[in-house]
């Protein structure tokens, strides 16, 4: 992709600024946890389910990435969420063999929060083509009723990122980052956390209007020598930099990869996030905390779709309100989304996988979820190689997700992976409910396509569900004739 001329970069820097007004009303609150069910979100006066495929963070601090065309693709998928990273981590061309990493900025690209004193940062000026960037990507994602975690911190995952961060002593005026890497997240420096929690402060005070946002403390704290009490500090410092504002915005902070149970929760965290989070265990442990437990990272399973949405709808019929696919299909040069992901690209994405979570998406819209909680002793018996989990308000609703994924097991009786089996028919199971006419509908996970029919169940007595290859979802409700 040509690079536009330094004129034309300061102009679409600023023209959004300018002319698009800010989201926020002076009645409207930004997205919240539910009133009536802590594990999911409302977000202007709708309960909300998060559910996404975005690129790969890096949308605010590179130049050359168009999120105007980005934000209209998941627009057009119904998707409703973006990861962003700050701008204060950042990675080069060819980390983690990422072909056409967003989070990558090409020289030049690199948008920073700080203004730059000759070759170097100068900690103590601000960067104003930042912020501008910054409020007008949040209110194109809000406009296209998308919200956006800001991610304020990242763990440094190698010597050569901390080596081009301007918080490191060899990138700024100022002699602040005097520690290796794994100490820059710590409180061994006061004036490397004062400068940032500057940063902090300022950015709360920029996005102070916005109701589709909230943030995230750091990514992957648990790499890195991330310190809790720095953790801690720092999501203080975003509940007093707001503390006289009429708006709060929620915080979330990364717990880990896979799962743990939460000891100890930072009262201050409404949003606990997982990375990698299948089988999606990280619910289950944490289900009695009443917080947002969000699948916030995929990746490293291959290039194809069959495992990331599957990923998904098991998150979500665990009871998780935040499944965030890493989608490699978007870069600086197709921010349509539209480039094919290939090896050695530790990942997949593209529109066939966003157009499969919409489906999920419309799904979860279709039934009041807010009154539902998990419950996989729902399904009482499932042939071999079939996996399920259900939501359920007893009496009223059921939704049950089948999938064809075998779980193997070590000699300790514990998992050690899973994979599929795919292979069409249909699959004998039983349910625990009340035995009854139901009015079933049989959704194909893939295409969207709903199949309604009239089921009597009798107790303790199995069905056939339809012949399905992969997965298949089914939505009950009493009453069906």
């Amino acid at each position: 992709m040509r690079r536009p001329t330094l004129s034309v970069c300061l102009l679409a820097l600023l023209l959004p600024a300018v002319l698009v007004p800010t989201v926020l009303a002076a009645d409207q609150q930004p997205i919240s946890l539910h009133p009536d069910n802590g594990h999911y979100l409302l977000f202007r006066g709708k309960p909300t389910v998060l559910i996404t495929s975005g690129e790969h963070y890096g949308a605010a601090l590179n130049g050359d990435f168009d999120y105007a065309r980005y934000l209209d693709e998941l627009k057009a998928h119904e998707l409703n969420l973006t990861r962003t990273f700050s701008g204060v981590y950042r990675e080069v061309p060819g980390s983690f063999n990422i072909k056409g990493n967003t989070l990558a900025p090409k020289e030049g690209a690199y948008v920073s929060p700080w203004a730059k004193s000759g070759d170097k940062y100068d900690l103590s000026k601000w960067n104003d083509d930042y912020f501008k960037r910054l409020k007008a990507f949040v209110t194109a994602a809000g406009e296209r009723g998308v919200v956006v975690e800001l991610v304020l911190f990242c763990t440094f995952y190698e010597d050569r990122l901390w080596d081009i961060c301007p918080l490191n002593q060899k990138n700024n005026v100022n002699g602040v980052g005097k520690v290796g890497r794994e100490e820059a997240h710590t409180l061994k420096e006061k004036a490397l956390n004062d400068a940032q929690l500057a940063f902090v402060r300022k950015v709360i005070s920029e996005l102070k209007d916005f109701d589709n946002l909230y943030y995230e403390v750091c990514n992957e704290p648990y790499f890195g020598g991330v310190a809790d009490d720095w953790q801690r500090l720092v999501a203080q410092t975003v509940v007093d930099a707001e503390k006289d504002f009429p708006h709060k915005h929620l915080i979330a902070r990364n717990i880990a990869n896979g799962s743990q149970k939460i000891q100890d929760p930072d009262p201050n965290v409404s949003i606990f996030n997982f990375h990698y989070a299948n089988p999606p265990e990280a619910v289950t442990q944490n289900y009695g905390l009443n917080r947002v437990i969000s699948y916030d990272e995929t990746g490293f399973r291959s290039s194809g779709d069959t495992v990331y949405r599957v990923h998904a709808w098991e998150f979500v019929f665990a009871g998780g309100g935040v499944y965030d696919n890493l989608d490699y299909s978007f870069t600086a040069d197709t921010e349509d989304g539209t480039m094919k992901v290939t090896p050695p690209t530790p990942g997949g994405g593209g529109r066939t996988l966003r157009r499969q979570l919409k489906v999920l998406k419309d799904v979860v819209q279709s039934f009041d979820f807010v009154h539902m909680k998990p419950d996989r002793s729902l399904v009482k018996s499932v042939p071999n190689g079939i996996s399920a989990y259900a939501l359920t308000q007893p009496g009223k609703q059921y939704a049950v997700y089948f999938s064809r994924v075998t779980a193997e097991k070590g000699s300790d009786g514990k998992e050690t992976g899973r994979f599929f089996d795919p292979h069409p028919g249909p699959a004998r199971v039983t349910l625990s409910i009340p035995q009854g006419s139901y009015r079933a509908e049989w959704v194909d996970t893939r295409s969207g396509e709903r199949k309604a029919q009239t089921l009597k169940l009798v107790a303790d007595q199995p069905f056939d569900t339809p012949a399905f290859e992969e997965d298949i979802a089914l939505l009950l409700t009493p009453g069906g004739n």
